[in-house]
């Protein structure tokens, strides 16, 4: 990395909340085009994806399960080019009916503007529940 990739914190705090907007959205188009063409994604126990069709796959099955999605990203660090963040969310599940809740870390490795590796861990569960993970 060089020092024109380096991200100011003024920078990854914008990313941070233009991707909570996208998110809270459920913009799936809007949320792609932030993500670099060949973006890896590890998110938690899922298998890693590569590529914005994969990545679109899996937005669009999350957001399909995720009804009345309500999010909140807080902004908690940069370094070089990568930003880390945490996250809150709460959902009904559409299968389920049930009222859920999400806690999780991501960093988002920045290239020329765009994502091109997102990390992130979370757990997910009813509220006062045990943990899971019912997005796809």
């Amino acid at each position: 990395m060089n020092e024109s990739e380096r991200i100011t914190e003024s920078e990854a705090r914008k990313i941070v909340a233009k991707a909570e907007a996208a998110f809270l959205a459920a913009d799936v188009p809007r949320i792609l085009s932030m993500f670099t063409p060949d973006i890896v994604v590890r998110y938690a126990d899922f298998p890693e994806m590569r590529g914005l069709d994969a990545l679109e796959k899996f937005l669009r099955a999350r957001f399909a399960r995720q009804k009345g999605y309500r999010l909140k990203k807080t902004f908690r660090a940069v370094t070089g080019n990568i930003i880390g963040d945490s996250w809150e969310g709460q959902w009904e599940d559409v299968k389920t009916g049930k009222k859920m809740i999400g806690r999780g870390m991501e960093f988002l490795t920045i290239v020329n503007g765009k994502c091109a590796i997102w990390e992130a861990v979370f757990n997910a569960s009813e509220p006062d529940g045990a943990p899971a993970t019912p997005l796809t």
